[in-house]
């Protein structure tokens, strides 16, 4: 955000601004005064909006429609004003003189220089965002909110600016009462810390928390709604049907979708040609229990009742925010089992996945933890020739609260029979571990972890899973990521320091064009992460037919043929 305080001599107290020569703002300042004092803008500053905004236009993993492409815009736009005035400061401070007025010469080099290379990067953001599109099939183009971005871009910077600017002026006008009480060089540092913390404060815990608990309260209510053409299961191998142990109306949105959902026997039988078994489902809702614990209790309780014991094979899913599970992550496990599957799981949130994944990933990690516990120490009761294979899997953030059940590579080896996550947040625990620790020579897109003994990654499961060649005994813990994820690659470190994936050979549906900036690609990135479901099947972060390869990867069931598999990924890719 640019405030224009860079150039303040914030622990002197001497120049009021960077942008003038103010000392200080009368009281009674007219009201076109103070007008123009709003709507002044200096020349570094300018220089510095519009080689940011002209760098936004440039690539990233997905696709940007014309609001988003003007909200990024504007937003660095306001970062490369306030570096063009810090910069002017710092060259003034080092020449040790005052500011100057620029020439008349120089405001038409701005408009004519910097006009021209807006218009050009303009251009170049269309083509860079029509080859994106091909790459990854995506058809739509809203030529209106394209020729709107400037307009959305100009206001959102306006925004920014105005914040900052008040801050500013929030910034002197304590520094004035201290001053009163303090030395100038005094009240300057004292002024700076208070309006610090303070901004930080009110943002944090007013702002986000704020509207944090609006959204909450807001899907709240949209989790009493049960979607249409869901219908309470007649099924006791379902939680909410016949002797559930979890009544169906405090199941959720989500997980009443899922408890009445996936391929029944005769949908299994239909596709892989031989005899099936009913799957069992079950789950607990944010309304079913009090807390995690509670709930993870009762999802076992209800998953034992139904007979999930005896299955042989156990999937614990952690599930996102709202309670949702990718039905195309559960069904293929069902399907290449012969429905010879249980699969539990539970709600922790109300909030949609992206958002849980910005603000609400200490109740994923609670979540995760506490179901695959109550799961274990049921499971590690039973005789060990009675037990059921037991599976992991995770979606975004489901990967986060189900990574948490474990402290390393040898845990998830010695307690689980396999993993697939699909799509780990970068902020992941053991991803990263895996991901920073990989061999030497293997790429971050697609890395090599102690030359793939059980942890493996894989960007297209189907076409192969490196290191290709080398033994993959025991337990298989599976990642899945695409290259075009923001999900994976989202990082605030992306701010100041360009990643590894960054540099590397780009993977098929990321534009080779893409390279790193301070704070831009920043902002690039987490634009993308609202829309990175909004692409078609197998980018962003959509996983769909992928689950059917990496299960078979994992799982290793017999008999299964390539003409299974091929039926599998037919049935699951008709799941949308």
């Amino acid at each position: 955000m640019a405030t224009d305080v860079a150039g303040n001599d914030a622990l002197t107290g001497g120049h009021r601004g960077s942008e003038d020569d103010e000392t200080s703002v009368p009281e009674q300042e007219p009201r076109a005064g103070r007008l123009r004092r709003w709507l002044h803008f200096t020349l570094p500053g300018c220089w510095g909006a519009v080689l940011f905004a002209a760098l936004s236009f440039t690539p990233s993993l997905l696709p940007r429609g014309g609001f988003i492409q003007g909200l990024v815009c504007g937003i660095t736009a306001s970062i490369g004003y306030g570096l063009g005035v810090l910069g002017a400061w710092l060259w003034r401070a080092f020449a040790d003189r005052e500011p100057r007025p620029p020439k008349p010469w120089s405001w038409r080099a701005l408009f004519i220089g910097g006009g021209g290379l807006l218009v050009v990067f303009f251009g170049l953001g269309q083509y860079w965002q029509h080859e994106i599109r091909s790459l990854m099939g995506v058809t739509e183009y809203n030529i209106a909110l394209v020729v709107l971005s400037p307009f959305v871009a100009v206001f959102f910077f306006a925004v920014f600016l105005l914040i900052g600017r008040g801050i500013r002026r929030v910034y002197h006008w304590v520094a004035d009462l201290l001053s009163r009480k303090f030395g100038r060089r005094a009240a300057g540092a004292t002024g700076w810390v208070l309006v610090t913390t303070m901004t930080y404060l009110v943002i944090s815990g007013i702002l986000i928390d704020g509207l944090v608990g609006a959204m909450d309260e807001a899907f709240s209510v949209g989790n009493t709604v049960t979607q249409e053409g869901v219908v309470k299961p007649t099924t006791g191998l379902r939680s909410g049907g016949p002797g559930s142990m979890v009544p169906w109306e405090s199941l959720g949105r989500e997980g009443r979708t899922f408890a009445a959902g996936g391929p029944t026997a005769s949908d299994i039988e239909g596709v892989v040609h031989h005899p099936a078994m009913e799957p069992i489902r079950t789950y607990a809702g944010l309304d079913s229990a009090d807390d995690a614990e509670q709930r993870a209790a009762l999802a076992v309780d209800d998953l034992e009742r139904a007979g999930g014991f005896k299955r042989l094979n156990l999937l614990v899913v952690t599930t996102t925010g709202s309670g949702w599970v990718d039905p195309a992550l559960v069904a293929p496990f069902e399907y290449l089992t012969g429905g010879d599957a249980a699969t539990v799981g539970m709600q922790y949130s109300y909030l949609p996945s992206w958002l849980s994944f910005l603000v609400d990933q200490s109740k994923a990690r609670e979540a995760g933890r506490a179901l695959f516990d109550a799961v274990y120490d049921r499971w590690s009761q039973l005789p060990q020739d009675s037990r059921p294979k037991l599976f992991v899997s995770g979606e975004s953030l489901g990967t986060f609260g189900g990574e948490t059940a474990f402290s390393g590579e040898y845990d998830l080896r010695n307690r689980t029979a396999g993993t697939v996550f699909a799509g780990p947040p970068n902020f992941n625990t053991l991803f990263r571990e895996f991901s920073d620790q990989r061999d030497p020579g293997s790429p971050e897109i697609q890395p090599v972890y102690k030359n793939g003994r059980t942890v493996r990654f894989a960007t297209d499961p189907g076409d192969s899973i490196p290191p290709e060649g080398q033994p993959w005994d025991g337990t298989r813990v599976l990642y899945l990521m695409h290259p075009s994820d923001p999900i994976v690659w989202w990082s605030p470190h992306l701010v100041f320091n360009e990643p590894d994936w960054i540099g590397e050979a780009a993977g098929k549906d990321v534009l080779q064009g893409m390279f790193w900036m301070p704070f831009v690609t920043f902002w690039q990135v987490t634009a993308d992460l609202p829309f990175s479901t909004g692409v078609p099947a197998g980018h962003g972060h959509k996983y769909t037919t992928e689950y059917v390869d990496a299960w078979n990867a994992v799982m290793r069931p017999e008999g299964v043929t390539a003409d299974d598999l091929a039926a599998v990924r037919t049935a699951v890719g008709a799941l949308g």
